[in-house]
């Protein structure tokens, strides 16, 4: 067995080497602050000398995500990243995506807002990444890390969903796991799929005409409107289906608590400081972390508000997890928000003092 590679890096700079290592075929992006390590990253390990993939800094982010569209309506792994005012331009192109089936991974380092805002943390892209934020009927898989590690076993995880439903696959981080610095086992490397493996894997690519037969082609557009309703049937089977299948969590001392914190990405790794200043407290408090944000959680959600006394929704945002979660309760418990915005990131004091005064009183 190799042994395995451990290594002391960014978020940003873990999905790089993460991209890298797991085939990737192309990464379109351009810079913005806190995400413009990855770019740089890939700059400076220069993988089309080694795998053969791509690097390109394009002219913009909307020039950016309709490279990835490109690419992958060829069948290859491809793939962008910014931050949120980047990611709000890419709309359009993740919309076209999600219409035209071809999957993708973008990669959200947020940052707060709303407009340019700051470059300081935040979580105030969960309502664009959850909710689809171009037109139509469509969702994207979110996925949101809470550690380095996750960062890049992310990337792989990403790829397989997108080219499993063709739907394109978001990581949704924020400042905080982009900058920061942990000790991580960098994934084995995966070779980039062959041409002929594409086409096997992929018979739906858009690769020209093959053994004689028609080219395939790949749009969101339909002018027939009787032909466009089936299409969106048939997306909203699939989207059904992923969230059937492809829930994600982690629970931590959910089993005796009375009180329950939910928390995706690094308001997490504060919640996790929460509930263990609570419990020596003597409170029993436990935390529900999402790891899909879209499918959401929310049976498991609505499993533990027959258990809980209430349950606190913590996000750096102004609460819009929050709306998930009550949609989740029905009313079962009482549900409440605490969070920060603008970039400022909130002190496990600060939560367990919003705990004790909304809900425990």
């Amino acid at each position: 067995m190799a042994e395995k590679e451990v290594v002391l890096m960014k978020g940003n700079e873990a999905i790089a080497h993460a991209a890298i290592r797991c085939g990737c075929d192309g990464y379109f992006g351009y810079p913005i602050t806190p995400q413009s390590e990855v770019l740089e990253t890939l700059a400076l390990e220069k993988p089309w000398e080694t795998t053969g993939m791509v690097v390109l800094q394009a002219e913009s982010e909307v020039a950016s995500i309709n490279m990835v569209y490109g690419a992958g309506a060829a069948g290859k792994r491809s793939m962008t990243s910014s931050s949120s005012p980047g990611v709000a331009l890419m709309q359009e192109g993740i919309a076209y995506m999600a219409g035209a089936e071809i999957p993708g991974l973008i990669v959200n380092v947020q940052r707060g807002g709303p407009g340019l805002g700051t470059i300081q943390p935040s979580q105030s892209d969960y309502f664009q990444a959850t909710r689809g934020g171009g037109n139509g009927d469509y969702n994207v898989i979110v996925l949101a890390p809470a550690s380095v590690q996750e960062m890049a076993d992310f990337v792989d995880l990403a790829f397989e969903l997108s080219f499993k439903y063709r739907n394109p696959a978001m990581i949704l981080s924020d400042g905080v796991i982009g900058q920061m610095m942990e000790k991580l086992v960098l994934p084995p490397f995966k070779p980039r799929r062959t041409e002929e493996e594409i086409r096997r894997e992929c018979p739906w690519a858009a690769m020209g005409r093959m053994r004689g037969g028609s080219p395939n082609v790949l749009t969101s557009l339909d002018l027939d409107s009787a032909s466009m309703e089936q299409k969106n049937l048939h997306l909203q089977a699939k989207y059904k289906e992923i969230k059937e299948k492809e829930v994600r969590f982690e629970s931590i001392l959910c089993d005796d608590a009375e009180y329950l914190i939910v928390a995706f990405g690094s308001a997490a790794r504060i919640g996790q400081k929460v509930i263990e200043m609570c419990r020596a407290e003597g409170i029993k408090v436990g935390l529900l972390r999402p790891i899909t944000l879209w499918p959401f959680p929310s049976a498991e959600i609505a499993r533990l508000s027959r258990q809980v006394k209430g349950i606190l929704s913590f996000e750096i945002n102004a609460g819009q997890m929050l709306e998930d979660i009550l949609l989740a309760t029905n009313g079962r418990t009482p549900v409440a928000h605490y969070g920060r915005m603008g970039g400022v990131v909130p002190a496990p004091d600060e939560v367990i003092q919003a705990l004790k005064e909304k809900l425990i009183k």
